[in-house]
């Protein structure tokens, strides 16, 4: 761009004082015409470092995403290919064999039938063993109640044969009477031993019961969100037999392109996480360029920034910046028990990096991961210079068609 604006500042120069000879051509006009270039593209270089400044350092970061299979087998179908074709979120990957998993859900479901009908088994036995406890405690009411009775009668006729020989050693009482009291006691006597045994034979089956009760209880054990036990941890192993089972199919997590494709059906997958059978570069890149330390003092996110790729000759890529990220490698004190090398002292002083947003406009065009290019960022002050920037990047951009190489 320079060498155009000297181009056409010499052509006035020619036409002014040697063409026209508007103005005499002595040793002043010819200094004069020697230190005006001089000064003017000083100042204009000086001015578009400030309020456009470009990098030389462009490059295109994208995202990669290891593919590791969750479960282990043997792949049978790898339907994507390696290169430029888009993987779309969802797509299938590729597949393993389901027969074992699915071998391992039936397994799973019949065991899982046979528990609950243990369970529902169990749940009705215990039904019946706390309606035994009840009939054991009411039968134990009542031998209380029917001992309590005959008891009390067995009192009465104790005092009724006390009371009779009394009467029968004054001489006022009947020796018949005395008789028949003490049989009616020997009667009571005999309901009131009766009572007591049927009182045990209650309180026994109460006890035998509440064994029973107590036994089903053990065999139905803790319970996990009111479910047996048994069949709560056979429900969760089918729910991960299915679950590895939905794993035996991969699918794309992301928009990307398949790269390091080396997986055939036929291949044995382990499962294991740092055994990648592929590699998924992202679709959608970032822009990233690198700017000296004093250039970015007037830049500000949403100016408007442009950018061209090696990979796209000719063609500018429209954006604006998303952010300056404040912060290099240079600025880092890393935890250690050594004190910091004053070597790092030393060292040149990095840029730092912008990042860019790429136009609606721009986002079908392809960016390779790495590609590098040049980048202007246009700040909100002096716009009448941006042109000139703009010239500048443009003419880059269409020299990429250049290869300069011998053969």
């Amino acid at each position: 761009m320079e060498a155009i604006l000297l181009a056409i500042y010499s052509f006035f120069v020619w036409l002014i004082f040697i063409k026209l000879k508007w103005l005499p051509w002595n040793t002043v006009s010819q200094v004069t015409v020697v230190i005006i270039p001089i000064v003017a593209i000083a100042a204009l270089i000086l001015l578009l470092n400030i309020f456009a400044p470009s990098s030389a350092d462009v490059r295109v970061f994208k995202y990669t995403v290891p593919i590791v299979s969750q479960v282990r087998g043997r792949v049978i179908e790898v339907p994507v290919e390696e290169g430029n074709r888009l993987v779309r979120k969802g797509d299938v990957l590729f597949k393993i064999d389901p027969t074992p998993y699915q071998l391992e859900i039936n397994n799973l479901a019949a065991q899982l039938a046979n528990a609950a009908g243990s369970q529902r088994e169990l749940e009705e036995s215990l039904k019946g063993a706390r309606g035994k406890v009840a009939e054991a405690r009411g039968a134990i009411g009542q031998a209380v109640a029917r001992t309590r009775e005959v008891s009390a009668r067995t009192d009465l006729a104790r005092t009724r044969v006390a009371q009779n020989r009394e009467l029968v050693a004054s001489g006022a009482g009947s020796r018949f009477d005395l008789e028949q009291a003490e049989a009616n006691l020997k009667e009571l006597e005999g309901q009131t031993d009766a009572a007591r045994s049927v009182e045990a034979q209650a309180r026994a089956a109460q006890v035998q019961a509440l064994a029973s009760e107590q036994q089903i209880q053990q065999k139905l054990g803790a319970q996990v969100d009111g479910e047996f036990a048994q069949v709560a941890q056979i429900r969760a192993q089918l729910e991960n037999a299915r679950w590895q089972l939905e794993q035996t199919v991969t699918r794309s997590p992301c928009d990307c392109y398949v790269v390091n494709l080396q997986l055939r059906p036929g291949a044995f997958v382990a499962g294991i996480p740092f055994n990648a059978v592929m590699t998924l570069v992202e679709a959608e890149g970032q822009l990233v360029a690198l700017f000296n330390q004093n250039e970015l003092h007037q830049v500000r996110p949403g100016d408007e920034a442009e950018v061209s790729l090696t990979t796209q000759p000719g063609r500018i890529i429209k954006a604006k910046v998303d952010s300056v990220v404040w912060a290099q490698g240079q600025g880092q004190l890393p935890q250690s028990g050594t004190l910091p090398m004053s070597s790092v002292l030393t060292q040149a002083p990095a840029g730092f990096a912008v990042k860019f947003d790429v136009a609606d406009k721009d986002q079908d065009v392809f960016v390779a991961a790495g590609a590098a290019g040049h980048a202007a960022i246009y700040t909100q002050h002096l716009a009448a210079i941006h042109i000139l920037r703009k010239v500048i990047l443009r003419v880059g951009a269409y020299t990429d068609y250049l290869i300069l190489k011998l053969h």
